[in-house]
């Protein structure tokens, strides 16, 4: 008898040790494959939508590189313009910077946002709401901002730069200063000479310019966007059940609608925050603007609420398709692939609570005979 149940302990070891393993995984904080997704979604949305932000980022700075509030380009035009200097090559420029930026924080907004939401469903169930989905999209994009910003810095100095040849002829045409410490940087080759450049000129400050205004701006945007996709979500889910329950939409195509919907509000109503910022981190060595209050009052001021919305078409035109592709793309990386890992991880645990316990009752055989 004594051996039978000192074997008998042996039996139910390894149900426990699965048991703990299972519960330890399921409320584990970090959700790690959304990282991964996010981050590809993130650079993918980036690399196709890049033409268009460029376009954006030019419209919003050209008051400032030009010194004058006349004469301000439309989209057609400024399309023209970037067009004929420097062709098909011109709409990319930065796009190094862009899809490393969008990398870190496509990664940590979307992993933070699941992450959140699945520690909130298990462990805190009564937090739960469109507010906790604001939060957690406000921290995971702060998280990310760390490598964003210095990315976003580079990103839109070439942006306005253009080519070597273009740039030359702005800087004569505007007669803007060249010497270090005056109104305008030197041209950027790439993403590292931008990096370094910026370095050696402006230090740490140089590569988080506008820091505090990129938070300003994309906090709000980054929650708002996550609110209004949930919220889209939990209303698309209702109307269905009430009135089509039999109607399956693929969770892609419903990340295209839907992401698209929110990244467009949410793009409207931070455009003013995203014009400070812009204004701030293409002034370069300049002393334009002293912080954001000074330049929200100077735009203000001199521009209007027309100043303060400058840009919003393109910037809606950009964020609409480009929020579409990514929800898209992480929606079918979801789709593809969380079945696949979350089977493979119940085959693990069901091998270890079945196939252990048979060695074991064969040794409970054995010791009887």
């Amino acid at each position: 008898m004594a051996n039978k149940s000192s074997t008998s302990t042996k039996f139910d070891a390894p149900l426990s040790h699965t048991t703990n393993k299972a519960t330890h995984n399921r409320y584990q904080f970090f959700v790690w494959r959304e990282f991964v997704w996010g981050a590809i979604a993130g650079a993918f949305g980036e690399g196709m939508m890049h033409p268009i932000d460029t376009i954006k980022t030019r419209i919003q700075s050209q008051a400032l590189l030009s010194g004058s509030q006349q004469s301000q380009k439309s989209i057609v035009q400024m399309v023209r313009t970037v067009w004929v200097a420097d062709g098909l090559r011109g709409f990319y420029r930065g796009i190094a910077p862009g899809i490393t930026g969008s990398l870190a924080t496509g990664a940590t907004y979307f992993g933070f946002i699941e992450s959140t939401k699945k520690w909130i469903e298990e462990s805190h169930p009564n937090l739960g709401g469109h507010w906790a989905h604001f939060i957690a999209g406000a921290v995971g994009d702060t998280l990310g901002s760390f490598v964003y910003v210095p990315c976003e810095v580079m990103k839109q100095r070439m942006q306005v730069q253009g080519s070597s040849n273009s740039w030359n002829s702005a800087i004569m045409k505007d007669k803007m200063q060249m010497k270090s410490g005056a109104e305008m940087y030197g041209y950027y080759t790439g993403m590292f000479q931008a990096g370094h450049s910026i370095w050696k000129e402006q230090g740490l400050k140089g590569l988080y310019a506008g820091y505090w205004s990129t938070l300003a701006r994309d906090v709000p945007f980054a929650g708002l966007m996550v609110m209004f996709y949930e919220a889209l979500k939990d209303l698309t889910e209702k109307g269905r059940q009430k009135w089509a329950p039999d109607f399956h939409v693929d969770g892609s195509m419903e990340g295209l609608i839907l992401g698209g919907l929110a990244g467009g509000f949410s793009a409207y109503l931070t455009t003013p925050l995203d014009v400070i910022k812009t204004r701030l981190q293409v002034q370069g060595s300049s002393t334009s603007y002293n912080g954001w209050l000074d330049a929200m009052n100077k735009i203000w001021k001199t521009e209007g609420a027309k100043g303060m919305f400058r840009g919003s078409i393109p910037r809606i035109t950009w964020y609409i398709p480009a929020s579409a592709l990514t929800f898209m793309a992480v929606e079918f990386l979801r789709e593809q692939f969380n079945k696949k890992l979350d089977e493979d991880n119940m085959q693990e645990v069901t091998s270890l609570s079945i196939e252990k316990p048979k060695s074991s009752f064969k040794e409970v055989t054995k010791l009887e005979q």
